[in-house]
């Protein structure tokens, strides 16, 4: 029997690559950094990682940004479509004014966040991401709580449920007594922390020891998001109802990638955070006052009127 081995054969032939060079010189959008941070809160950080496309053709003398590859993606029919950025501008803001949304998909960012684990809950409802979060299984969480300064304590809103809007009063002596024994209590519950570890230490299973941390201390993850749903985050998430702490965060990272694609941001601000909704009723209640009535609005909703009158106030009617 021979033992002659023989090479099976190839399955397809290799294919031939053609690779067209950019007219411009290639500039990075992260200008030759491994990452950009901002601090957050207390031990908290945000950091852009990463960015796609990284390179871009830049003429001379123009600052590198992604905005080039929305429009390239939306001028997908006829081409790449002229370089001037004035035109770059007019079709990025028409895209966004009429939600054609498919186009922003394609610019995507990575970032390493450290947050505290409450903050962290409220952030996964974004189910839009890509995320790898450090394992309390595998590792041991590091000494790192979140404590708030004691002008930063929040009362519960009388009108939102879910939320804290006014602030104890540090010169009244009985408010300041409540918010420092909420300081006292966080720092009781961080005390705990030195049983963690030594139980661990003894041979709790890391999965099981985690159990017993509170929701103050920081996990970190890396979080990978287009730029689409990276701006639904940032209308829910800087909005002035969500909860201050992750507020913080979204503020860094619209500062982060402001830079990256500058012409997309102006056209957001102008469209979608700062802009205005107006409901039907609302827009009858404008009606009615341009023909001279009191501005009727046609619902008896606490809520409902309520948002009326901010917007009202806003519009100056």
């Amino acid at each position: 029997m021979s033992d002659t081995h023989v090479e099976p054969k190839p399955t397809h032939k290799p294919h031939t690559i053609e690779r067209q060079m950019p007219e411009d010189a290639l500039a990075d959008v992260m200008g030759g950094a491994l990452r950009q941070e901002i601090k957050v809160l207390d031990h908290g950080f945000i950091a852009l990682v990463d960015a796609m496309p990284r390179l871009v053709p830049t003429p001379e003398g123009q600052t590198p940004t992604a905005d080039g590859a929305i429009v390239q993606a939306a001028r997908v029919s006829y081409g790449q479509g002229t370089k001037k950025v004035s035109e770059d501008r007019g079709l990025l803001r028409y895209l966004l004014r009429h939600r054609h949304t498919t186009p922003f998909e394609m610019v995507e960012f990575k970032f390493h966040v450290a947050m505290p684990i409450f903050v962290a809950r409220q952030w996964i409802r974004h189910r839009t991401a890509n995320v790898n979060e450090y394992s309390a299984r595998y590792s041991i969480l590091p000494d790192r709580f979140y404590v708030p300064s004691l002008d930063e304590v929040r009362k519960q809103s009388r009108s939102n449920m879910q939320g804290g809007d006014e602030r104890f009063k540090i010169d009244e002596a009985s408010e300041v007594e409540t918010a420092q024994e909420f300081l006292d209590f966080l720092k009781d519950v961080e005390a705990l922390y030195p049983r963690y570890m030594s139980l661990t230490e003894k041979g709790v299973s890391r999965e099981l020891a985690r159990m017993g941390l509170p929701v103050s201390i920081y996990t970190e993850w890396y979080w990978k998001c287009d730029l689409h749903n990276l701006l639904r985050f940032l209308s829910l998430r800087m909005d002035p109802h969500a909860q201050e702490e992750i507020q913080a965060y979204a503020r860094a990272m619209h500062d982060l990638v402001q830079p990256i694609v500058p012409l997309t941001m102006e056209a957001w601000r102008d469209y979608a955070f700062e802009s205005m909704h107006l409901t039907r009723l609302e827009i009858e209640a404008i009606q009615d006052l341009a023909k001279g009535g009191q501005g009727a609005f046609g619902s008896e909703n606490r809520r409902e009127k309520a948002e009326w009158d901010a917007k009202r106030q806003r519009l100056g009617l």
